[in-house]
């Protein structure tokens, strides 16, 4: 007769290295990584190894939330509808057929190519706020692209000019985001510092910025004109 179980078979795998991250899709496993991450245990390489199996494990189910809240905020969001009917005057069209949800392997929300459309980082989606936020933000980026013919290769000044719109203009910056997820709590010059940190943030990670001081620089020399510049908005709503 076979021996029964021995308990280190019964164990859970052993973690990785010190990460503190263990291997597995069972329920059991995904607690005991859930409460190392609690626990302050985890390191962030295996934080970054927890999130990576999650996005794995639920990319099928986060694509077609996307989807089915992209759709909806096309026929529905008034901001959504505004800028798309924008688009479509200058002669772009954007709609599910080149509003791609899909799972991302970089921390971005997404982005947008002239000759793609736009990509959602399914994975990195909160909430169908959160969408909303993002869909604008790129929707801002098309809507420049085809008004002002953007050169995205080596202009940062034009680089740091639409960042500045679309995080102005796109809600990703009003008050209550700020304060309550990202815990910015000054009461004054808020949506200003939120647009300006991170349109920096962007302009920095371009091959042709030199370093976030070289960013800073470009950012201030267009924020005076591109920050007034609510088009095709009467002013900033969200």
């Amino acid at each position: 007769m076979p021996d029964s179980q021995s308990p280190a078979q019964s164990q859970a795998p052993p973690a990785l290295k010190d990460t503190g991250y263990v291997e597995g899709d069972d329920f059991f496993t995904q607690w005991t990584n859930i409460f190392s991450i609690l626990t302050g245990k985890m390191s962030a390489e295996g934080k970054e190894r927890f999130r990576i199996a999650k996005d794995d494990r639920n990319e099928a189910a986060d694509c077609k939330r996307c989807e089915e809240q992209r759709d909806y905020l096309l026929n529905y969001s008034p901001t959504i509808r505004y800028l798309s009917d924008n688009i479509r005057q200058l002669g772009g069209d954007l709609s599910s057929h080149n509003i791609y949800c899909r799972r991302c392997t970089q921390r971005k929300a997404g982005g947008f190519d002239p000759d793609y459309g736009i990509q959602i980082c399914a994975n990195e989606m909160r909430d169908q706020g959160h969408l909303e936020d993002t869909m604008a933000h790129e929707m801002v980026h098309a809507y420049d692209h085809l008004r002002f013919k953007l050169d995205w290769d080596s202009n940062l000044r034009h680089a740091a000019c639409t960042e500045i719109r679309a995080s102005s203009l796109s809600g990703e910056c009003r008050w209550s985001r700020e304060f309550f997820r990202r815990g910015q709590w000054k009461l004054t010059q808020q949506h200003q510092e939120c647009v300006r940190r991170r349109a920096i943030l962007s302009v920095r990670a371009r091959p042709f910025c030199k370093d976030e001081a070289h960013a800073e620089k470009v950012v201030n020399e267009v924020w005076e004109s591109c920050f007034r510049d609510t088009r095709p908005f009467d002013e900033i709503y969200r």
